[in-house]
Order: structure tokens, then C-alpha cells, then sequence
């Protein structure tokens, strides 16, 4: 790999670590995630790095997807399962790393199964080693500390500017015929729940994405278009971001630009039966025999 390509790999991963942290110490009962989600957002262009997506602050029952709302009301509680899943750019080299804390409170079981079985599954990472071997581990450590993994949410690769790149690595065992990567970045994100493992989409979309070039009629959607691609490329981007800059209109035209195939939505995910969810995540780096956890 070249320096200059490793380095901005590794940047990206110091980034996301200190963002994440960061946002960890502003987690307290009575804060709005709003706030938390801004000032994620401050931080990371203060560091010299964009955000690779917006600060997913996910509570409870959702897994994952949920980033405030243009004029969210919603404070945390004491008790509250707080995912921050969190990422950086620099120059398209990115970061992906979460954490789940506890509002007001230590650290718990369903907590502390998702975080160990990250540790474990990082132990497996080698070049050319099966995916398997981190799947089998996840999938272990999450039941035997009582919970269910959950099955259809894992992690992947990562590439410039390509958040998922090709590369799945399920939460579960014998799911995968792939190996790691030689060469590259891969994020691991352990999902533990009370539920029974299962997540499916909400009707709520705060999260979208530049898809394809399309035809648009009105000037805001050609406007809102360009801003997108050359903002953010193809990484995922806030509904909150478009209305602040665009106004409330922009909301009807980021539905018109969505139909027209020009966009793309990520739904928020529930776990299925209502189970409460906890999620862990680094960036691992790759190069050659040597494995570093960038975001760590």
C-alpha cells in the first residue's frame, strides 16, 4: 500500500475514534441528540476531516440508521441503549467505529456481549484467514453471554468513498465463503439484542445517498442534486443537512429525486420482536501481514 494512501487510512481511523469518544461524553439523561449529532459533526470538520455519514444516534429497539431530524425533540433518558456509530473521511479514506453506552448508567450485559465479541472477532482477522472465523466467533460470544446475535446486519468491506464495499462478514456463522482481504479495510460491527436477532425496515428514512445522474424539472432538485455529488460524492448524507441549507421544500424534493432513481434512502432498522440492541465497531486496515485497528 502506498504512505500517502496509508496514511489518510489511518487519519480517517484517529478521526473516527476521537469523535466517537467524544460524542460518548456528551451522552447524559436530558441532552437532546440533536445536539449530540451537531456537535459529532463540528468536532470532526475541526479535526480537518469530513463525516464519512451522519452520526447515526440510535436508542433502544433501533439498530441502526437513525440520525436526529431537522428540529428533533427527542432527549435522552436515564436507561437508554445509546448507539453512536460514527465516521470520517479524508479525501474519501474513511472510518466507520461505533460504541454503546448506557445513559447515566455503567455499563451492562447486553452491553458488554456485543463489545467482547468484537475484541474476540479482531483476534481472527489475518490475511487470506475465512470470514467465517469472525462470524462463528461473534456468533459464539453473543450467545453464550444469553443474547441473540443479530442475523441479517454484519460488516464489510470498506473502500474510498464506499462505505459497504463488497466483502459482507455476518453476524453469524456459516454465512460466508469469502476470505480477508489481503489488501484494504474491512469494518467489524458485532450486533447483540434481548430479541430474537432479527431486524427489518422501518418507514422512517433520515439518511439518503447519490445513486445515479437523472433527469430533474424543478431548479431546487437540480440545485439539491449538484450540492449532494459534489459534497458528499456517494457517501450518505442527513435529510436535516438538505432541509437546513434548501429549506422545508426540499424535503417533497428529495422525495421527487428518490422516485426518479437520482437517490437512494436508508430506512431506520428496528429489531423485529421489539429487543433492545447494542452495537460495536472499529476499522481494521490491512496491509500486507500487518493488521491495524485504526479507529482504537
Amino acid at each position: 500500500m502506498e504512505k500517502d494512501e496509508r496514511d489518510k487510512w489511518l487519519e480517517a481511523g484517529r478521526v473516527g475514534k476521537e469523535i466517537r469518544e467524544y460524542g460518548i461524553s456528551l451522552a447524559k439523561p436530558g441532552v437532546p441528540i440533536l445536539d449530540i449529532a451537531r456537535e459529532i459533526e463540528k468536532k470532526t470538520s475541526e479535526m480537518g476531516a469530513k463525516t464519512a455519514f451522519p452520526p447515526n444516534l440510535s436508542i433502544n429497539t433501533i439498530a441502526a440508521h437513525y440520525t436526529p431530524k431537522a428540529g428533533d425533540t427527542i432527549l435522552l433518558s436515564k436507561g437508554d441503549i445509546l448507539k453512536i456509530d460514527v465516521g470520517a473521511s479524508i479525501d474519501g479514506y474513511l472510518s466507520d467505529t461505533a460504541a454503546t453506552l448506557v445513559v447515566g448508567e455503567s455499563e451492562n450485559p447486553l452491553c458488554r456481549a456485543a463489545r467482547e465479541a468484537l475484541e474476540k472477532a479482531i483476534e481472527q482477522v489475518k490475511p487470506g484467514a475465512p470470514i467465517d472465523n469472525i462470524s462463528r466467533v461473534i456468533e459464539q460470544v453473543i450467545r453464550d453471554a444469553g443474547f441473540s446475535p443479530i442475523s441479517n446486519l454484519g460488516g464489510h468491506g470498506v473502500g474510498k468513498y464506499d462505505l459497504h464495499e463488497s466483502g459482507f462478514i455476518p453476524n453469524i456463522g456459516g454465512h460466508s465463503s469469502g476470505m480477508i482481504k489481503r489488501d484494504g479495510v474491512i469494518a467489524i460491527e458485532p450486533f447483540a439484542t434481548t430479541g430474537n436477532g432479527y431486524v427489518t425496515e422501518s418507514s422512517e428514512i433520515q439518511i439518503l445517498a447519490f445513486k445515479d445522474d437523472k433527469p430533474v424539472r424543478s431548479k431546487l432538485g437540480r440545485d439539491i442534486l449538484e450540492f449532494v455529488k459534489k459534497e458528499y460524492n456517494e457517501l450518505p448524507f442527513a435529510k436535516r443537512w438538505i432541509v437546513e441549507k434548501f429549506g422545508k421544500l426540499s424535503e417533497l424534493e428529495l422525495k421527487t429525486l428518490v422516485r426518479s432513481g437520482a437517490m437512494m434512502e436508508f430506512n431506520v432498522l428496528r429489531e423485529e420482536s421489539g429487543g433492545l440492541v447494542s452495537q460495536f465497531e472499529h476499522s481494521i486496515l490491512i496491509d500486507g501481514d500487518e493488521v491495524i485497528v485504526t479507529t482504537r
